[in-house]
């Protein structure tokens, strides 16, 4: 998914909420930077979509549990902080401010919430 030209602010809009599925993420553009948009026990969230470890995209693994887990080796990383919890992944990954405004979804890419 590319993110479409509609801004509010500093939030880019990624795509409409009804495009993700409970419990799963979604590859997007924002200003040339990589992100997965993920669904998770009902709440949306903005992470780098690049393992830490490896260099995988995280959009393409498994989602539970407010975590977000690479397929390749099995990282698993907090969609809050970004903060690895599983190994190998010893390096956080940027998350991003995120809101959802008249059934779409919005992602600020220049503010990390943490320090990556």
């Amino acid at each position: 998914m590319s993110a479409a030209s509609s801004e509010s602010g500093s939030f880019r809009r990624v795509c409409p909420l009804a495009d993700l599925a409970a419990e799963t993420a979604a590859a997007v553009e924002v200003d040339g930077e990589d992100i997965a948009i993920v669904n998770s026990a009902g709440e949306i969230y903005a992470i780098a979509d690049e393992c830490s470890h490896a260099a995988i995209p995280l959009s393409e693994g498994d989602v539970g549990d407010g975590e977000i887990e690479c397929y390749m080796h099995g990282s698993r990383f907090s969609l809050k902080t970004g903060e690895p919890l599983g190994l190998p992944a010893t390096e956080p990954v940027a998350v991003y401010p995120v809101k959802v405004e008249d059934g779409e979804i919005y992602v600020d890419v220049d503010h990390a919430l943490n320090d990556v």
